[in-house]
């Protein structure tokens, strides 16, 4: 996806948990160290700042501390800790707090934190930094991104051949490339079931030729993600990718009470794992894993091997950094043909077969 740049954004990339350290505008947010206990001299420092959806938002923040505290497991000089942001305006105070720390390795999660890491990271060139959804503007911050055009292709394939009224949707959080991303490969993978099938299944909620569609201007409104939903079912859509954060739930909520007339493919974590509440509404969950890219990156620190801004980490269908995930519940409701499809299609995909672009894609 594209670095995030330029002009501030005031927002959030996701949200929905709990955030569970919160900061003064202009301070210092108060940081958590759970789990940490190696020694000081032996210890390799991995810090972390959240966005403003803190650490328990069932999406790419929790996959993100996930993903520090597996590495720790495999490389047990890493000492973890974090912080959460509660507003932009903690982005760069947290940032500089762990520079003073001495942190070996400090992680800005979420696209939205670019600009601020760019900042920070070029006043302390002798610190490594690494951040998730942005490329990198300086040789000392390590980027990963996702090529999650690819995996939300197959996801908007799925949904088409599923779907009962011939009409699917997707919505975001906010009109944003790590958002955007997703929307693009949904509806081309529907696009692509309509040519290959000769149907018409309508994608709502986003236009990909215009750049433009249905977004809730935020990441933690379940009720905004309710009244989208209704909308939306109103029209006649039974399969939604909610892409919001938090704000998703209140759409699993919908289909929640829609006695299975609704289904939802959720995004970045799977659904079963981080609201497993709602497992019996999710046909699939676009998955970004944040959490294995990230632990590689901190065990090669901790190994003492180097961390390049060039390349960085693109996770793809090919190295398995984003893929879809099972479909649990809806196992045996989903035609086997349809399977086979979505696993010739993957293949298709990696071996450039079949091209998905997005304007929002890594570059």
């Amino acid at each position: 996806m594209r670095p995030v740049r330029g002009n501030r954004i005031v927002a959030i990339l996701a949200a929905g948990g709990l955030t569970l350290a919160a900061a003064a505008c202009g301070e210092a947010p108060k940081e958590s160290t759970p789990g940490s206990g190696t020694s000081a001299a032996a210890a390799y420092k991995a810090c972390m700042v959240t966005d403003t959806g803190g650490i328990d938002d069932k999406s790419f923040n929790a996959s993100a501390w996930a993903g520090i505290q597996a590495a720790q497991k495999e490389a047990t000089n890493v000492d973890p800790k974090y912080v959460a942001s509660s507003s932009e305006a903690d982005y760069e105070p947290g940032l500089r707090n762990y520079v003073s720390q001495g942190c070996n390795f400090i992680l800005a999660v979420g696209g939205l934190m670019g600009t601020a890491t760019t900042k920070v990271a070029k006043e302390s060139s002798k610190s490594q930094f690494a951040i998730v959804d942005s490329g990198s503007e300086s040789p000392n911050i390590y980027p990963m991104q996702f090529a999650t055009q690819q995996a939300a292709f197959l996801a908007g394939y799925l949904a088409a051949g599923y779907s009962k009224t011939g009409k699917v949707a997707t919505y975001g959080g906010m009109k944003i490339p790590p958002v955007t991303i997703f929307m693009d490969g949904f509806a081309d993978g529907v696009a692509h079931y309509n040519t290959a099938k000769g149907k018409n299944v309508q994608v709502l909620g986003w236009d990909k030729k215009a750049q433009n569609g249905s977004f809730a201007e935020n990441f933690g409104d379940q009720n905004k993600g309710k009244s989208i939903t209704q909308t939306l079912v109103s029209q006649g859509a039974d399969v939604i990718m909610p892409v919001a954060g938090g704000t998703g739930l209140g759409t699993a909520a919908v289909a929640k009470d829609s006695a299975g007339k609704v289904a939802v493919i959720w995004v970045d974590q799977d659904g079963c794992t981080s609201a497993a509440q709602y497992c019996d509404v999710f046909l699939s969950t676009v998955i970004k894993n944040i959490e294995e890219a990230v632990k590689e990156a901190v065990v090669k620190g901790a190994k003492g091997e180097a961390l390049s801004a060039t390349p960085g980490y693109v996770g793809n269908l090919e190295n398995n950094g984003v893929s879809i995930a099972e479909f649990h519940s809806f196992d045996s409701k989903v035609d086997a043909g349809l399977k086979g499809e979505l696993t010739t299609l993957k293949a298709d995909i990696i071996a450039g077969k079949v091209k998905v672009e997005s304007a929002s894609a890594p570059k």
